[in-house]
């Protein structure tokens, strides 16, 4: 079987512990865990009068699953600043939510041991549905703070731009 691709000594999967995210042009502090990217397209039955016992099936709606990021408490307030635009418990009445601004776009890149960037999703439309600012606190614990959102979204797709990279040598070329 060939084998198309930019880099013919990777036989290896990509790693799932190497990766950013990206909003507003910027990257976020400390995310440790991103949910999968899935959609989901229902499945619509049909039969027509004439057909035998069988049902005849085509793709209906197609819905993608929220995305939730996981990262430890720190004084970035990223997370909360993203959520309170979707509701701000100390805002006025008539001003708890800004509709203006409260979708962003994501970028998830997922980078491969070398540190290249390997695989990016775009994803569109996101806004935050659930905001865990802390975790159950227990003195008894030795675990890290996580904080997490939960992010709506109305579509992804793959940034075609970003090619397999050619990974680095570490070994001298002869003289």
């Amino acid at each position: 079987m060939a084998q198309f691709s930019a880099n013919p000594q990777r036989f290896d999967p990509y790693k799932n512990f190497k990766f950013r995210v990206k909003w507003d042009g910027r990257y976020v502090a400390g995310v440790s865990k991103v949910s999968m990217l899935k959609r989901t397209t229902e499945v619509v039955k049909h039969r027509e009068g004439g057909d035998p016992s069988s049902t005849r099936k085509s793709p209906g709606r197609t819905e993608y699953e929220a995305i939730t990021l996981e990262r430890g408490v720190t004084h970035d307030t990223e997370f909360e600043k993203w959520a309170n635009k979707v509701w701000n418990f100390n805002a006025g009445l008539g001003s708890e939510v800004s509709l203006q601004d409260f979708r962003k776009e994501i970028i998830i890149e997922v980078y491969n041991e070398a540190g290249q960037p390997a695989i990016t999703y775009k994803v569109y439309r996101c806004w935050v549905s659930e905001y865990q600012a802390m975790p159950d606190l227990d003195a008894n614990a030795n675990a890290v703070a996580i904080q997490q959102i939960k992010l709506e979204n109305e579509g992804w797709e793959r940034d075609e731009s970003v090619t397999e990279p050619t990974e680095p040598s570490f070994t001298k070329p002869a003289n």
